[in-house]
C-alpha cells in the first residue's frame, strides 16, 4: 500500500465526472497532521488534460476543519486527477501532500469493482485442496467472488458452498463446472449455473447426441470436421444460459503436444458466430506458456477490429492454492451493481470487465477496453490494496473455521460488511 494511503484516509477516491464534489483528507496519525497555524492551497491536475479554459493546474476550494482538509472541485472528464495540497505559509510554497483521484462517467460511477476467479479446481478432480479450502484461499488473496469448476463435476462447487453453511461471509461462493461433452475437445466453463450440464449429458447422452447431430446437419457452410464440435458448443452454451449461468469459451491457444486445442478452424467458427457469453482472455498459463495468453489477447483485439463486442474474463485455472503456480496470477475485475451472481454476470455481459495479470515479481497488467483498463489500474494501485488487507483477515478466519477453531464463525460475523463500507467510502457506491 502506498505511504499516503496508509497515513491518510482519503474519501471518496472516485468521483462523478464533470460534477462538483468534495474530497476529504483525514490524517490518521499525529506525524502527518495539518496544522491550523499554517495556510494551505489545493491544486488539481487532470491527467488527460481535459480541462476548463483555466489551464492544466486548477485551484480548488479548500477548508481545514478539526485537522481534516476538505477539497471541493469540479472534476472534469473521465480521467485520473492529481490532487496536491500546498503549504503556502512561506514565501516558497511546498507540496505538503499529493494523491490520485479518479473521475468516471455515469455508467461506471457507483459500481462495485469486484475481483473474482471463475475457473479453478479442487482435489475432487485434479487440484490439490478441498472445495472449502479453495474458497477460503480465494478470500485470502482478495477475491470477492469465485466458483469452483472441477472437470466434469458440479458437485464440488456445491461442497464449497456447504463448507460455509450458516457462516456470515462477504465472499460470494458460486456454483460451476468445466464442461467436457463427449467427442468435443473445446473446454467450456459453466459459471454460476443452476444445474450441471455434465450431469445433463450423462443422464441421456443419446438425446444429447441426437440434438447435436440435427443441428450439425444444418451447418453446411462450415467445414465438415468443425460441425460436430461447433454444434456441441452451441448446445452447451444454450444449456448454461438456460440455467442462468455464464458460458465461457476457455483457453483457445492452449498448446498440447503437437498443436493448439481446440483446432484453429473450431476457434475461428466460435469467434465468427460467438455462441458463448464470455471469452477467457487470460487463462492460467505457467511462466513458460504465457505466449498463449499473448495470442489470446491478440485474437481479442483482432476480433474487436472486426466490430465484435466480446465480454471477457481472466482466470487462474489453478489446480492448487498453497505452494502452487497460477493461483492469484490471473483474475477478473468486473464493475457490478451489487455482489450477486446476476449482477456480476450482467457486468461481464455488458462489457464492463477487464482481465488482470498479476504474476509474482512482475508488474500488474490489465487487458480490455482502454477506459476500463485505465480505471482498473487506478483502483488496483490506489483502492484495492486496502480492500485486500481486509480480505486477508477474513480468509484466514475461513480457514480457521474449516479447521474447527472455536470462535472463527463469530469473528467472521463481526467482520461482515467491511469491504462494502470501504467501497461506499472510497468508490462512491450507490
Amino acid at each position: 500500500m502506498k505511504t499516503e494511503n496508509r497515513y491518510y484516509d482519503i474519501y471518496p477516491r472516485v468521483v462523478p465526472a464533470d460534477t462538483r464534489s468534495t474530497v476529504t483528507i483525514h490524517p490518521r496519525f499525529e506525524h502527518v497532521h495539518f496544522s491550523p497555524d499554517k495556510t494551505y492551497q489545493a491544486i488539481v491536475y487532470p491527467a488527460e488534460r481535459y480541462r476548463p479554459p483555466s489551464g492544466d493546474a486548477q485551484k480548488a476550494d479548500l477548508v481545514l476543519t478539526d485537522g481534516k482538509i476538505e477539497v471541493t472541485h469540479l472534476f472534469s472528464g473521465e480521467q485520473e486527477q492529481v490532487l496536491e495540497i500546498l503549504d503556502t505559509s512561506t514565501a516558497e510554497p511546498t507540496v505538503r501532500f499529493r494523491t490520485l483521484l479518479y473521475s468516471v462517467r455515469e455508467d461506471l460511477y457507483g459500481r462495485l469493482p469486484l475481483k473474482g476467479d471463475v475457473h479453478m479446481h479442487s482435489f475432487r478432480s485434479d487440484g490439490r485442496e478441498s472445495p472449502g479450502f479453495v474458497a477460503a484461499a480465494c478470500r485470502q488473496i482478495g477475491l470477492d467472488f469465485m466458483a469452483l469448476t472441477d472437470h466434469g463435476q458440479y458437485a464440488p462447487s456445491i461442497a464449497s458452498q456447504e463448507a460455509f453453511a450458516n457462516v456470515a461471509l462477504d465472499l460470494l461462493i458460486l456454483r460451476g463446472e468445466e464442461v467436457h461433452p463427449p467427442g468435443n475437445p473445446v473446454h467450456m466453463v459453466n459459471f454460476g449455473g443452476d444445474f450441471s450440464v455434465n450431469e445433463l449429458i450423462a443422464r441421456d447422452e443419446k438425446a444429447y447426441l441426437e440434438t447435436v447431430r440435427r443441428e450439425e446437419a444444418k451447418l453446411e457452410d462450415l467445414p465438415e470436421e468443425v460441425r460436430h464440435q461447433f454444434s456441441s458448443c452451441v448446445w452447451v452454451f444454450d444449456q448454461i444460459r438456460s440455467g442462468n449461468g455464464l458460458g465461457i469459451f476457455c483457453h483457445p491457444y492452449w498448446h498440447v503436444r503437437h498443436g493448439y486445442t481446440p483446432s484453429g478452424a473450431v476457434t475461428d467458427a466460435l469467434f465468427d458466430r460467438q455462441p458463448y457469453d464470455a471469452y477467457e482472455l487470460l487463462g492460467g498459463y505457467a511462466r513458460d506458456a504465457v505466449d498463449s495468453n499473448t495470442l489470446q489477447v491478440a485474437r481479442y483485439h483482432e476480433e474487436r477490429i472486426k466490430g465484435r463486442q466480446i465480454p471477457i474474463v481472466g482466470v487462474s485455472d489453478a489446480h492448487g492454492c498453497e505452494n502452487a503456480d497460477l493461483f492469484g496470477w490471473y483474475y477478473t475485475l468486473t464493475f457490478a451493481e451489487e455482489t450477486t451472481r446476476d449482477s456480476i454476470i450482467a457486468g461481464i455481459k455488458e462489457l464492463k470487465s477487464v482481465a488482470v495479470e498479476a504474476i509474482p515479481g512482475e508488474a500488474i497488467r490489465a487487458y480490455g477496453p482502454l477506459r476500463l483498463v485505465q480505471y482498473a489500474l487506478f483502483l488496483i494501485n490506489e483502492v484495492l490494496p486496502a480492500h485486500d488487507e481486509l480480505c486477508r483477515e477474513e480468509g484466514r478466519l475461513m480457514l480457521d473455521h474449516l479447521a474447527g477453531c472455536e470462535g472463527a464463525k463469530d469473528a467472521l460475523a463481526n467482520l461482515k460488511g467491511r469491504c462494502a463500507r470501504l467501497f461506499t467510502q472510497y468508490v462512491g457506491c450507490r
